[in-house]
């Protein structure tokens, strides 16, 4: 008996010092200025994170932690979320998010017209997923270091119940692409999404996209949109949106707000001024944008959506026939099309940057201008395009300087404007340095913290951070995320406001930001001293539909 008194009393007393020795939270981020993504005034103190969450915000000098950080004179922010993502492609090969973790994002959102599913078996080839959650799940079952989310793509919803086919829904495959969105919704999918100036997209009318939206609305969803039209048609385009958005009594998003093309740049004001008079009657009614005077999209945007109906390779055979290539060519070189015409908003194919070849003979062509290729060639830009797009299989990555500066400053001046890449999130290294690449791919956030922020004043760093983080989370309705709060998940960026710069030019793209010193997601150290640590912690982010 007194043995085993012995045995009970030293088992007891071992507990209680490692009890005793036991740190009181994982992490201690001591001395920074604390940004809480509400965009009030920073505060310097300390925060405590435990597993996943932040514990405690306030003076923590009597208190230990198994990793402590001292960020004295740097800024401490909660992570930042990119509204506009299309890292639900390079996430699948690379889960590291290089590009976006060492700017300091922890949440990618996906679903510009397009998805990862709702798929039917015509649209799967051998991916292991079906749904939109399905994918999502998958994504992070197999490692990730961002949070990830999504909308679901208006595109992907017409393609599964009607095809590529130019034509009206009938009211039987509205109901059931409807149902669609409801699945997509219950499954976590933070609303519908569309791309208005793509084909399939284009042969939406109005009265499908309101539907689309009603059944999201059901449960407190947002309708974002790459509208029908940023150039020629843009007052007509938001003319659209906003009845969508009415019609439908839903939350609404532009997607990458722009005035493309030199003669359309004064119609921002009618823009603003159409948003301000809607959100003064209470819709909310907000916006996204990256931090560049130039767009990216495939060259395949400068010719007429109804060349691209079908398939890839009904594509290409249109563009093989002399008689329809006659016809492309003309609407293509006409200042006057119902389509958004990229080639005319560019005004000059100098303006035009051939980006992504994928045939190893067109490689060569990467990042020059279309005027030097159709040199080289000995064709006129608009043959030349076309060629192209026979010769790469139906198009190549693109970029386009369709927009001002002035109105790039301006638009970050909106209080209702977010931000988002439109961009992968890839490593500097590999076969992604063998194509370029828009350098928003790199340098969308720091440019808006470095350039926007800290040279230029267009607005303050804490109005900045809030736009990053509190104001898409609470636009989104996502819980829990996009604040620095005692209980919310520890999604946390570091970083060096005198210091964060975009380092990625047009001419040499692939190059990381600088500045971002640590990142956490979730509670597990992603980023630390600029360095990733290969912890793949992200989570799926579902919307307020969502039916475990």
């Amino acid at each position: 008996m007194r043995v085993k008194l012995f045995y009970s009393c030293a088992l007891i007393i071992a507990l209680l010092m490692t009890l005793s020795c036991s740190s009181d939270y994982d992490v201690i981020i001591k001395n920074g200025t604390v940004y809480d993504g509400t965009g009030d005034d920073p505060v310097t103190t300390d925060i405590g994170i435990r597993s996943d969450t932040i514990a405690t915000i306030g003076d923590l000098n009597s208190a230990s932690a198994a990793t402590v950080i001292d960020a004295e004179g740097k800024a401490v922010a909660p992570g930042f979320i990119n509204m506009l993502s299309w890292a639900n492609y390079s996430l699948l090969s690379d889960g590291r998010s290089m590009s976006d973790i060492k700017q300091g994002v922890t949440l990618e959102i996906f679903g510009e017209g397009s998805s990862m599913g709702p798929l039917n078996e015509d649209m799967r080839d051998d991916e292991p997923w079906q749904t939109l959650g399905e994918f999502l799940e998958h994504l992070t079952d197999q490692g990730v270091s961002p949070n990830v989310a999504s909308f679901v793509g208006a595109t992907t919803l017409r393609v599964n119940i009607i095809g590529r086919e130019d034509r009206t829904a009938s009211d039987d495959e509205l109901a059931q692409m409807q149902q669609l969105v409801r699945q997509a919704m219950e499954e976590g999918a933070l609303g519908v999404g569309s791309s208005l100036i793509y084909a399939p997209a284009w042969f939406a009318d109005t009265d499908e996209l309101i539907a689309l939206s009603k059944a999201a609305a059901e449960y407190n969803g947002t309708y974002v949109s790459h509208i029908r039209s940023e150039g020629d048609n843009l007052l007509e385009a938001t003319n659209e949106f906003f009845e969508i958005a009415t019609e439908a009594d839903i939350d609404a998003q532009i997607y990458h707000l722009k005035a493309a093309g030199k003669q359309n740049w004064p119609k921002l004001d009618t823009v603003f001024y159409k948003i301000d008079s809607l959100r003064s009657l209470g819709h909310n009614i907000s916006t996204n944008m990256y931090t560049y005077t130039a767009a990216s999209t495939g060259i395949d945007a400068t010719t007429p959506p109804w060349a691209q109906e079908g398939s890839t390779a009904d594509f290409i055979e249109r563009l093989k026939d002399p008689e329809i290539r006659q016809k492309i060519e003309k609407e293509m070189a006409s200042s006057e099309t119902d389509w958004e015409n990229f080639y005319q908003l560019a005004g000059s194919p100098d303006n035009i940057l051939l980006l992504e070849f994928d045939v190893d003979s067109l490689k060569k062509y990467n990042g020059q201008t279309l005027t030097k290729v159709s040199e080289q060639r000995g064709t006129d830009p608009i043959p030349t395009i076309l060629d192209l797009l026979i010769e790469n299989g139906g198009d190549i990555g693109s970029v386009f300087f369709v927009m001002s500066e002035k109105n790039v400053k301006r638009k970050i001046k909106q209080p209702y404007m977010s931000f988002g890449s439109d961009a992968r999130s890839v490593a500097a290294e590999g076969e992604v340095l063998k194509s370029s690449t828009h350098p928003r791919t790199y340098g969308t956030f720091a440019r808006l913290l470095g350039k926007y922020v800290r040279d230029q004043q267009v607005i303050p760093l804490q109005e900045a951070i809030y736009r990053l983080t509190g104001l898409p989370a609470t636009n989104l309705k996502i819980e829990n995320r996009g604040y620095l709060k005692e209980g919310h998940f520890a999604d946390v960026v570091i970083f060096d406001p005198e210091n964060i710069t975009d380092n990625a030019t047009f001419t040499d793209p692939h190059q990381y930001a600088t500045g971002v010193e640590h990142v956490f997601v979730n509670g597990q150290q992603v980023l630390r001293d600029g360095n990733h640590t290969g912890a793949m912690p992200g989570r799926v982010v579902r919307g307020p539909g969502y039916q475990e």
